[in-house]
């Protein structure tokens, strides 16, 4: 039969080169930035636009869709049109995708500075762009099935199983979870709330990391590891079981994200069943590229791009096997909220993604330019540099893991927390958050070596827009042939058949997990004292969306005596029938705030404590990592949205009153407007529409409607009845060394934050240096101070929190030490 003449469209995979260098560099950079302002805060620069929570998402975003994404991008269409020998469906389609693409990484950049989010992880840009990239995805699935429909080869090699696996699969999570009602350009609400949202979401969350980062990656593996060795794939047969086995299985294991929260068992038990099986088909896959490898071990020693594939492979087989392990539900008791996550996806990130996406460049980049790699001696050094930041990155964030579970679980042999003050346990991580920055550098100098190697190897060659090509033109092999012919290889002909199949085969998990959730009303039990949040409420919580503050925070208390002594009562699934989007967290670089509104709990704060947080953390405590939010005592909410926003509320079902958003902007005021009396009182000044307040109000919300809530005066004490009632004991100061430093101990990690360092008070917060005491300074009065707190004031009563020895020692330390230092400065 006579060959067909065409050309191969190397253009368009050029383009998608450039955009991955580009982007990878940018993205990078900004996870350095992202890593510095968690060791240290005045990388937040004070602006609203850089702090780490918007920054963070940013990070993600660029490596996950810029550098990754374009890295996929380019070496799917180099390869299809190798493996199908033929051109690209439509050279229009070709570059709508590429543009598309990158103005969508351009308007993400922007809106997520800018803190236009949904706070979804992997899922945070707003809804136009979510339309975009649905478009977009529709362009480069169209392309991709028509150049497997006008193909010239009978069969569909396992590389393209992949690469439809990934256009399959994404469309579905991002479709899904990406329901959400718009309020105006810039804002939505998700249609699923609290446990509902969490399970759609952490759906989405896990198998975009399976159908973004895995799937088209082994995809590449199939292709480049055995171009690069010279040598075929190691096993068909491997490759048939280790496709439908790990398309199938991964769509259930997203709850393993979700363990001991407010979840239903079953879809607990689901998660943690179906990530333990992933192990197989993951390693399954592993195994066949490190064999494929057999007799060619040779050419890795010699050869930058092997060496990087090698790594790719390994770092694949270590990440899928802690990833189930992490599912265990001891093992995640450990892991979750820790750095631990950070050190695992970084390991799949850098060594996984980035290996393979390095070693298919140094591969392909030089065929395209028809030269050889300008230096291997560069490319080897970016290896070694590449592989020590990787380890650099993980260790120390697997130690920091340890070490602050350690520190949050330990107990006092009198049953108290050792450590209650949260920001105990990060001080002890800034070592190894350092390390970090450092092993950023390094992949950094790594990525711009790369950078220079290519942009050598691409001066020095000759590249081709369109190569010349031919082959024969497709025949048709009819009706299956059983004899000659299995199933598998008969379905490998038949592209839109095994594309539906593969559809179902993806369809499966999260229909049994996600439907039964939506609709069957007993899997979110509902509790009468839970109440929709107030207009102020709603616009702080907005507000708290905005920030990022889900990214250092979480909102979700588990069921262990370390947390509920900590923070306050588990979490409830029926607390959060009205949280659009849910707000549970995966990270605790700040403490738990689900709490944070229950007076009189560990959590809770007045509003002078958290005005003055916002406004300047390292002033309530230096060792603070957090940025400051002054803007917030500037700005004014736009309360034009506000009733649109209860508008959207009533539409997705919250209940209410009929006509409630014409007077939404009066109770908004009204209950502002309490909350700003109550700062004036603490000598703060604001107005009622400012930022700050509806913070202030959403910080006061968290928690209440599920506790029982004290009443508290907004009066002080009568002076004789708190007398009395401290007389009652007597306290005898202790004077020995050893408790006196015990005192000082506990008063800077945890009284420092509102009474400084030196006891002189900070902001609105009072002196306990000088002669004016609220309640007397009798050691009676001061020990009855500590243990019943005045909620008030925002002092939580610390009985809960410190055995009686310990508040005596406090007590002590306050009463000698301090004042006696304070009376020495003032001679």
């Amino acid at each position: 039969m006579e060959n067909q003449k065409f050309n191969y469209d190397n253009k368009i995979v050029k383009l998608f080169i450039l955009a991955t260098l580009v982007w990878g560099v940018v993205g990078v950079l900004v996870g350095i930035l992202a890593a510095a302002q968690l060791a240290f805060p005045v990388f937040n620069f004070g602006l609203e636009y850089t702090t780490f929570g918007r920054v963070r998402p940013l990070h993600t975003n660029a490596i996950i869709f810029a550098f990754v994404g374009n890295a996929i991008f380019a070496g799917v269409y180099y390869s299809m049109q190798k493996l199908l020998k033929t051109r690209m469906f439509s050279d229009t389609l070709s570059k709508i995708h590429f543009w598309g693409w990158q103005l969508i990484i351009v308007l993400a950049a922007v809106t997520l500075l800018a803190g236009f989010t949904t706070s979804k992880e992997y899922a945070e840009l707003e809804w136009p762009i979510d339309i975009l990239i649905t478009l977009i995805w529709v362009v480069f699935g169209w392309n991709m099935i028509g150049t497997i429909v006008v193909r010239r080869v009978q069969h569909i090699y396992a590389a393209i199983w992949w690469y439809l696996a990934t256009f399959l699969g994404v469309a579905m999570l991002h479709v899904v979870n990406s329901f959400e009602l718009p309020v105006s350009l810039f804002k939505s609400y998700s249609i699923y709330a609290g446990a509902q949202d969490a399970v759609v979401q952490w759906w989405y969350g896990h198998n975009a990391v399976a159908f973004f980062l895995t799937t088209p990656f082994l995809g590449l593996m199939y292709y480049y590891l055995p171009k690069a060795a010279n040598r075929p794939i190691y096993s068909y047969k491997l490759s048939i079981i280790h496709f439908w086995s790990l398309i199938f299985l991964y769509m259930w294991a997203g709850p393993h994200h979700l363990l001991y929260q407010a979840l239903p068992d079953w879809a607990q038990a689901l998660g943690v069943t179906f990530s333990i099986m992933l192990i197989a088909p993951s390693w399954g896959g592993m195994i066949n590229g490190l064999l494929t490898l057999r007799g060619a071990w040779d050419r890795v020693r010699d050869s930058a791009a092997l060496k990087f594939m090698v790594v790719a492979v390994t770092a694949y087989g270590m990440s899928t096997f802690e990833g189930p392990m992490m599912s265990l539900k001891s093992v995640n008791q450990i892991t979750h909220f820790t750095d631990w996550t950070i050190a695992h996806v970084h390991i799949g990130g850098m060594g996984w993604n980035g290996g393979l996406v390095f070693g298919m460049l140094y591969w392909l980049v030089p065929k395209l330019f028809k030269t050889k790699l300008f230096s291997e001696k560069l490319a080897n050094t970016h290896f070694w540099l590449s592989t020590l930041a990787i380890l650099v990155y993980a260790i120390p964030l697997y130690w920091a893991a340890v070490t602050q579970w350690l520190m949050w679980r330990n107990f006092t042999e009198d049953g108290f927390l050792q450590y209650p003050n949260f920001l105990e346990t990060v001080t002890q991580l800034i070592p190894m958050y350092i390390a970090r920055i450092f092993a950023g550098i390094l992949f950094l100098v790594g990525f711009l070596i790369m950078v220079y190697n290519l942009a050598k190897t691409m001066a020095a060659g000759s590249f081709v827009s369109d190569e010349a090509a031919e082959a024969p033109a497709l025949v048709l092999a009819g009706a299956r042939n059983p004899m000659k012919e299995t199933l598998h290889r008969w379905m490998e002909r038949k592209g839109v058949r095994f594309s539906i199949l593969v559809f179902f085969a993806l369809a499966i998990g999260g229909a049994v997990e996600i439907i039964p959730m939506i609709f069957i009303k007993s899997n979110v039990p509902t509790i009468d004292s839970v109440k929709p949040y107030t207009p102020l409420e709603l616009e702080g919580r907005d507000l708290y969306v905005k920030e990022g503050c889900y990214v250092c925070h979480s909102q979700m208390v588990r069921p262990f005596r370390w947390e509920t002594d900590r923070y306050g009562e588990y979490s409830k699934i029926g607390e959060f029938v009205y949280d659009y989007p849910f707000q549970w967290g995966s990270k605790r670089t700040g403490p738990d705030l689900a709490r944070a509104g229950v007076v009189g709990g560990p959590m809770y704060k007045n509003a002078a404590w958290h005005y003055n947080h916002f406004m300047d953390p390292q002033k309530m405590n230096e060792q603070s990592i957090m940025p400051n939010y002054a803007w917030l005592a500037v700005k004014n909410t736009d309360l034009s949205q506000t009733p649109k926003k209860i508008r959207a509320m009533q539409t997705l079902g919250v209940p209410y009153p009929e006509g409630y958003d014409e007077k939404a902007v009066d109770d908004y005021l009204t209950q502002a407007e309490g909350i700003v009396a109550d700062l004036k009182t603490s000598g703060i000044e604001t107005d009622a529409k400012k930022q700050i307040v509806a913070l202030i109000a959403y910080m006061h919300k968290l928690g209440k409607d599920i506790a029982e809530q004290p009443e508290v005066a907004q009066v002080e004490l009568h002076s004789e009845s708190f007398t009395e009632a401290a007389a009652q004991k007597e306290v005898k100061l202790l004077t020995s060394p050893e408790d006196l430093a015990a005192g000082e101990k506990i008063f800077k990690t945890t009284c420092v934050v509102c009474h400084g360092p030196e006891g002189k008070g900070i902001a609105t917060f009072p002196s306990l240096v000088d002669d004016e005491w609220l309640h007397g300074n009798s050691p009676e009065e001061v020990f009855h101070s500590i243990s019943e707190g005045n909620v008030a004031k925002g002092m939580v009563p610390y009985k809960t929190q410190f055995s009686e020895k310990q508040i005596t020692q406090l007590t002590s330390y306050v009463l000698t030490t301090l004042q006696n230092k304070e009376n020495e400065d003032r001679k």
